[in-house]
């Protein structure tokens, strides 16, 4: 009777505690339990075709295979106003469950912190998942050029490309400004890639852009036969950068090379509100509201991402870097900047307008015309059959207009066969203007 007993005892027991574990295996992983079966979109704030663009795509192959639950994953492109259009939608708008990842441009906390129109959110009340990469900018010259180190830039005008108010023009203020530099600027050119062509044609003598973007433009063989890196423009070290010697842009501050009239102080504090933005590289946050435990599960899948060969691998297939940033440290970047006075700030807002000697330019656009041979990229490259040649043109999707049989498209619509004219500065550029016929 006693065994038959035990027996009945142990087999209540053990149901109790099957039960009692299948109910906590069920509620073990919230979760998991949310992200299986769920769709997360990146709201990505730039155009497709660029380098966010392209980061945001290769994050999310390989992001959703460390989330718990495995989710499938979705870039949604929200360009616009700088990026403010997406950030003002995941801020207010998207669904604040961790569904929603917004891929920002790294200015998009400096605009709100400077208070600029436009922003209706907080930086620093985002939740930042991290960055891809720790953008390093580069103060680079032909070698051609009279100028061959940064110390001859306080002695002898380069002349620098310009496509506007972006890190083409605020970095040689910034230099002149604070540090006496001669810098002169060639302004309109309508892309970086083009002023780097204007560089090959001896137009101008140089340029201030992000090291991965400009050797990817350039060409890394041609980098290393043409040009001479003057500067980091940088908080820290870049590998690469470190191995060619390349000095910091801090490092000259700290050896007091400031223009008289300012404190050495003071001139750190101006360009380390400027950098610490610049190290935000490729950023990616969540809305205010996404609860913690979300929050810590996404930063965590995005480090373990970072770290992934297959991620690596393909990024760097692509000519991009993968130089990690945490989400905590741009959480702290961000709230860093924004604590900064906003007396401060203005000083800094009138340090970045470039003051010396401009030149306007208008580039001139040609016209191709020819049957076409392929598409890639759902129209993001189109190639015509011109004078016996293959010729591309990059299509964007916000800044190239066009048209099949006179009427507004997708770049997505033009198809092998039929006849366009690429209005462009010239072959494998970006063309203004794509218009075809059936």
């Amino acid at each position: 009777m006693y065994p038959l007993k035990s027996l009945f005892l142990s087999g209540i027991a053990g149901s109790c505690l099957l039960a009692l574990g299948v109910g906590n295996i069920a509620s073990a992983d919230p979760i998991s339990d949310f992200y299986t079966k769920k769709r997360v979109k990146i709201i990505q704030s730039s155009a497709p075709g660029g380098g966010y663009d392209a980061y945001a795509r290769t994050l999310a192959r390989h992001l959703p295979k460390h989330i718990p639950g495995k989710p499938s994953m979705l870039v949604q492109n929200m360009q616009g106003a700088g990026g403010i259009i997406a950030a003002n939608f995941v801020y207010n708008i998207a669904p604040q469950d961790g569904s929603i990842i917004a891929g920002l441009q790294r200015s998009v906390p400096m605009t709100q912190i400077m208070g600029h129109s436009g922003p209706k959110y907080i930086s620093e009340k985002y939740q930042w998942l991290g960055s891809v990469t720790n953008e390093a900018g580069v103060l680079v010259v032909m070698k051609t050029a009279k100028v061959k180190n940064l110390e001859d830039t306080f002695k002898i005008p380069a002349i620098v490309g310009s496509t506007g108010p972006t890190d083409t023009t605020i970095y040689p203020a910034l230099m002149n400004n604070t540090l006496g530099a001669q810098f002169q600027l060639v302004d309109g050119y309508p892309s970086a890639t083009l002023v780097q062509l204007a560089m090959k044609r001896g137009e101008v003598e140089g340029v201030s852009q992000s090291w991965s973007s400009f050797k990817i433009g350039y060409g890394p063989k041609e980098v290393k036969r043409d040009i001479n890196v003057l500067a980091q423009l940088s908080l820290s070290h870049h590998p690469e950068l470190q191995k060619m010697g390349v000095p910091l842009i801090m490092d000259i501050i700290d050896r007091k090379h400031v223009l008289p009239k300012f404190k050495v102080e003071d001139v750190r504090t101006w360009w380390k509100l400027m950098l610490t933005a610049k190290s935000m590289g490729r950023p990616y946050a969540l809305g205010p509201k996404v609860p913690a435990d979300k929050v810590k599960a996404l930063r965590k899948a995005f480090m373990d991402t970072m770290k992934d060969p297959a991620f690596i691998s393909d990024a760097h297939k692509q000519g991009r870097e993968v130089i990690p940033v945490s989400g905590e440290e741009v959480q702290r970047m961000v709230a860093e900047i924004a604590a900064v006075p906003k007396a401060t700030i203005k000083q800094v807002e009138d340090l970045i307008k470039f003051k010396g000697k401009v030149t306007k330019i208008k580039v001139a656009l040609v016209k191709h015309t020819g049957k076409v041979t392929q598409t890639k990229r759902g129209g993001r490259r189109i190639y015509i059959s011109h004078k016996g040649k293959e010729v591309r043109a990059k299509v964007s999707g916000s800044r190239t207009t066009v048209t099949i049989d006179g009427k507004k498209t997708k770049r997505k619509n033009v198809k092998a066969g039929m006849t366009c004219t690429f209005t462009y500065p010239g072959a494998g550029q970006e063309a203004k203007r794509v218009d075809c016929k059936m």
